[in-house]
């Protein structure tokens, strides 16, 4: 129920060590916004700057227009759900979730309003009167934010809540956010993860941090579809778009790429003439390949393959120093391996990158 502007927010420790710097962000009521990037990007911080818990050492950061720099986390309207549960074993499941309210000297019939209502939404009801080493990893984790849901924040925060919980137990987790953000569309959450499938599939924007700043912030498929660098390109996606290596040899709105040691990619990202004869990366997802009997822009050995059974999985001998390309293709594809395949794309899934950023961005 809130907005959040960061106007040049910056970490800073012990005065020379750069984390975090020019961060500009602007969050709408409402939105479920997903922090991601490599290890050490500075997510977690950015998450904990937010709340309170890391003290911001450059620019402005405002809740619903109010500067909250030097609040205390307890006077922000914020709460947070951390990696870790962090519940009090000796605590049946009503009194973890009511401990904050019951601190805040709230009356018996508000607290137990407060809590029947989350246990409800979280579907915790029948296991309110057990204690915690009664319940399984994701029952835990929906107590641990249901002791959130309670405090009615302004704002709730996140911070790789699922990673501590198996695979199935991430993807059913996963679906509770979901449709526990459907059900508070009011509501502002912001989530750091490192899942690119949890960003994907929860956010309403996602913001890619990468050299101790933002590298880039749109919806998910906006990110999926329109990278404005290699990095992102290569960032968002599993397994990573492919970058091959050639020069513009036809310019306009469709830009004509020949490919070093390959065929010929034409894209739909537009070109001028002063870009005829420039050294580029072109830019294909693997599940963007198809099987090319005629036009191509990549051939190669296939050295290893993976049948998924909907899709395989080709992977081609690694060549000039160059990582190994990779082919996603729909279907069972039986006796490649060890052979030369041929790999084309539509125009409009052909990326085009020079010096590091998309055409569409210069």
């Amino acid at each position: 129920m809130a907005n959040l502007k960061l106007t040049d927010v910056a970490k800073t420790y012990g005065g020379t060590v750069d984390v975090l710097k020019n961060i500009n962000l602007d969050i709408k009521q409402g939105e479920l916004i997903v922090f991601v990037g490599p290890s050490g990007c500075g997510k977690s911080t950015l998450l904990r700057m937010i709340a309170g818990l890391e003290k911001i050492t450059g620019g402005v950061l405002e809740i619903d227009d109010v500067k909250v720099n030097d609040v205390p986390p307890a006077q922000r309207g914020i709460a947070m759900v951390f990696q870790s549960y962090a519940l009090y074993p000796h605590m049946t499941v009503r009194e973890n979730m009511s401990f904050a309210l019951r601190l805040a000297k709230k009356t018996q019939p508000e607290i137990d309003e407060a809590v029947n209502k989350a246990a409800k939404i979280l579907q915790l009801d029948e296991y309110l009167d057990r204690l915690p080493k009664a319940l399984s990893g994701g029952q835990r984790q929906r107590v641990a934010i249901g002791r959130s849901l309670v405090r009615d924040p302004k704002v709730y925060l996140f911070d790789e809540p699922l990673s501590n919980l198996d695979a199935a137990l991430r993807v059913a987790t996963r679906i509770e956010i979901a449709q526990l953000k459907e059900q508070m569309p009011d509501r502002t959450m912001i989530y750091v993860t490192h899942d690119q499938v949890e960003a994907m599939t929860l956010a309403s924007r996602i913001v890619v941090l990468a050299n101790k700043g933002i590298a880039q912030v749109g919806s998910p498929l906006e990110l999926y579809e329109r990278p404005n660098s290699e990095f992102v390109a290569q960032f968002i996606g599993s397994p990573s778009m492919n970058l091959l290596p050639g020069e513009i040899v036809g310019t306009g709105q469709q830009t004509t790429v020949k490919v070093d040691g390959g065929g010929t990619a034409v894209s739909n990202y537009p070109s001028t003439d002063a870009d005829m004869g420039l050294k580029v990366n072109v830019g294909v997802r693997p599940e963007d390949f198809v099987d090319a009997e005629g036009d191509y822009i990549y051939h190669g050995k296939v050295n290893i393959t993976e049948a998924l059974g909907e899709v395989t999985l080709l992977y081609f001998e690694p060549e000039g120093g160059r990582e190994a390309v990779i082919g996603k293709l729909p279907g069972i594809h039986k006796d490649v391996r060890g052979k030369d395949v041929r790999l084309g794309a539509s125009p409009d899934k052909v990326h085009i990158f020079a010096n590091g950023t998309s055409l569409l961005y210069r």
